[in-house]
């Protein structure tokens, strides 16, 4: 009985450290994204009559793409083109990414 517990602790120790870096990364993931929210509402579902698009289940790759014009200055903004100078390429494909799975 004892090997037994002692190979579930140490699957446990094993583990924990994955779990640990999951929930950091959902916890970073939600923190980029909830600057968002107050235009493009709670995890990008906006409200019904808004007019700024929802990001929420949109294509990441059309997300990102007009992300990185609004960063690049190619897309006309009246905003965005400043907030998304705030974001890496890696940030922005992470957040792209993190819309996109969300339902609409």
């Amino acid at each position: 009985m004892k090997k037994k517990h002692w190979s579930m602790l140490a699957l446990a120790a094993l583990l924990l450290p994955a779990a640990e870096a999951q929930t950091r990364d959902a916890l970073y993931m939600q923190s980029l994204a909830a600057t968002c929210a107050n235009c493009h509402g709670t995890n990008g579902k906006a409200l019904d009559g808004s007019p700024v698009p929802g990001l929420a289940g949109q294509p990441a790759s059309h997300i990102a793409t007009q992300m990185k014009a609004f960063k690049a200055g190619t897309r006309p903004a009246t905003i965005m083109h400043q907030l998304a100078k705030g974001y890496s390429d890696a940030q922005i494909d992470q957040l792209a990414a993190w819309f996109a799975a969300q339902p609409k």
